[in-house]
């Protein structure tokens, strides 16, 4: 068994200590604590602006747990409800307005709407500017028409202008006229039906005018003649049929 010894010493007898012994004081003292609190209170003053710009950004720019502004995030994407102004292009596969509302686009220059295929490629494109609205490509829609004030005009400056429909093209102008204008020519051509002109008055003004034949008996009334390769021209109307006799017009 080891054995504890324990030295007692009496009451007033003064125990003296080595005198090489010496003393270490643990911790950081004189200039460099000042220099750490320098840098705890610089760095609590840089987390407490940041905190600040933080809040002031959330609450300019209206950050909320369903989105930021006008802009929500839902279940079906993203919903924007009232202006906003895009600086960059928008990339959207659906866009639509509100059942009881209208969808305005609306720029300082041209508004301009691209179709992509799978490969980047644009494949059609929509521009509207002061000029009015250009189809890059072919268009399909159930309605055309302008604002009230306006006419509406369809322009192919440099190819033609083709309009096709399964059941039928219906042109009206309610307070107004129609008017096309072609430098080349103008086919209105019915593959299974009649060419109907139903109007009060047809004005062919143009029409070459043939000569008065001595069986004319109806002063004032013409007929509309037609030649083998479709060109219409005008005869002096008879008893009977004078195409005939002014039928050197269409050599």
């Amino acid at each position: 068994m080891v054995r504890e010894q324990y030295t007692t010493t009496p009451e007033g007898t003064r125990v003296e200590r080595p005198e090489n012994q010496s003393v270490y004081k643990i911790g950081i003292y004189g200039w460099r604590k000042r220099c750490l609190y320098l840098f705890v209170l610089l760095l609590l003053i840089v987390l407490l602006v940041n905190f600040a710009l933080t809040i002031w950004i959330l609450k300019v720019m209206w950050f909320s747990p369903t989105g930021m502004g006008h802009l929500y995030v839902t279940e079906d994407g993203l919903r924007l409800e009232g202006e906003s102004e895009f600086l960059f292009p928008l990339y959207a596969k659906e866009i639509h307005s509100r059942v009881d509302s209208s969808l305005l686009l609306q720029s300082t220059q041209n508004v301009t709407v691209n179709a992509r295929n799978p490969e980047g490629e644009v494949t059609g494109r929509l521009k509207v500017g002061p000029e009015g609205a250009l189809f890059e490509h072919s268009v399909e829609t159930p309605l055309i028409e302008p604002d009230p004030i306006q006419d509406l005009r369809l322009e192919s400056p440099t190819r033609s202008l083709s309009m096709d429909a399964p059941k039928g093209i219906h042109i009206q102008a309610a307070a107004g006229k129609i008017e096309a204008l072609s430098q080349m020519d103008i086919v209105l051509h019915s593959s299974d039906g009649t060419l109907v002109l139903d109007a009060e008055t047809v004005c062919l003004p143009r029409l070459a005018q043939g000569t008065q034949g001595p069986a004319s008996s109806l002063q004032g009334l013409y007929e509309i003649c037609a030649c083998p390769d479709g060109k219409l021209y005008l005869s002096v109307a008879g008893v009977g049929t004078t195409c005939h006799e002014n039928s050197h017009i269409c050599l």
